[in-house]
Order: C-alpha cells, then structure tokens, then sequence
C-alpha cells in the first residue's frame, strides 16, 4: 500500500513539473498574446532589437521606420534558387490572407548578400514578391548587426564564384511596432496557418 502510495506520489509530482513547464512556456496570464503562441524559443525575450539597413531608394532606415504596423521580417538573398523564393512567396500569400480580413501587415525583406543584393535589386525583388514588400541591405556591417540582433545564422560560400550560394536560416519573425519580435514560423506552417496566428495577435494587441 505504502509502495503504491509513493508511486501515485511521484506522478502527481512529475505532472506538476510537467503543467509548470509547459505554463512557463506559454507565458503567464499578463501576457496578452498567451493564447497567440504556440511555440518556444531559446532566449525569445531577447530576439530582435533596433536595426539600420538601406532601403531601395538607397535611404539609411531603422527598425522604427520599417516596423510602422505589424511585419513579417525573414531574411534571405535574392540570388537563392529555391527557398527564399518559397518563403517569401509563402510570407506574401498570407499578408494577401490577412488583407482580405481586413487586416493590414507589412512583409519585410533582408538581405544578407549585400555584396550582390544592392538597394535596386532588393528593391525590384520585393516589389516583384509583393507590392507591399520592403526589400532592405546595407553593408556587411549593418547587415550583420541586424541579423545577430533576430540571431538568424548565414555563412557564403567561395564568393570568387559568381554564382555562390549563401547557407542561412528560414524562419520568419512577427514583430509588433513599439513591442518588437513576439513569433516566429517555420518553413512548414501554410499561408492560412501563418495568417490565422498573425490575426491572433493582431486581435490581442
């Protein structure tokens, strides 16, 4: 009896530390998004911060420039093959899908090729994926910053190729005007998944 009593102890207390940790990573009941989430990042709190990129008028913006209403920021280069193309076409259906709901979000393009990717070919790339598109670069420098700032990883290949690849990461960051980053998203969520969340948290501001 003892024996069972400590077993049924035991559980009681692991499904304590189980509902613990996954109410931490929801967030506490002051978090107005709360029920906008679903996922956990490592530091998330930390992600995102201010920013200076060149726009494709050749403009020096920042971060309170661009971020004017709630974006979707990803960063990538408009010389890869095939999946910034993908994201950025899946980045751009859902803006179309929340636009038909009557809400308005802005889709934000970094390149972090700023030796190939100058304001006019960011500028033609993101007008062409979508008319709301802000297309940004800068040089190595701002352009590093900004994506240490959203801890986004990219690394080019031998650049003496003209035509080299750059490895980087694909996520893609809701950020709110004066809160900053609040999401992100994977490659695998769809247009209607990501505009479902995005319309949550536009819902909750």
């Amino acid at each position: 009896m003892n024996k069972i009593l400590a077993i049924s102890a035991v559980v009681v207390a692991i499904g304590f530390v189980a509902i613990s940790y996954v109410m931490g990573l929801n967030g506490d009941s002051d978090d107005k998004y709360a029920q906008c989430k679903n996922s956990a990042v490592a530091g998330g709190n930390e992600l995102g911060g201010p920013f200076e990129l060149v726009n494709a008028e050749g403009q020096t913006v920042t971060d309170t420039d661009v971020i004017t209403e709630p974006s979707v920021l990803y960063f990538g280069y408009t010389f890869c093959p095939d999946v910034c193309p993908l994201d950025v076409a899946r980045n751009a259906s859902a803006i179309d899908v929340l636009e038909e709901r009557g809400m308005s979000v802005t889709p934000v393009f970094i390149s972090i090729d700023p030796a190939r990717d100058t304001p006019e070919v960011v500028g033609e790339f993101a007008e062409n994926m979508h008319p709301k598109m802000i297309g940004l670069t800068g040089s190595p420098e701002q352009v590093k910053a900004a994506s240490e700032a959203y801890r986004t990883y990219y690394k080019a290949h031998d650049t003496s190729d003209e035509f080299y690849l750059v490895d980087h990461s694909t996520f893609s960051y809701l950020v709110m005007p004066g809160e900053g980053f609040v999401d992100f998203f994977r490659r695998d969520v769809t247009p209607e998944q990501m505009a479902d969340k995005i319309g949550c948290f536009i819902e909750n501001q």
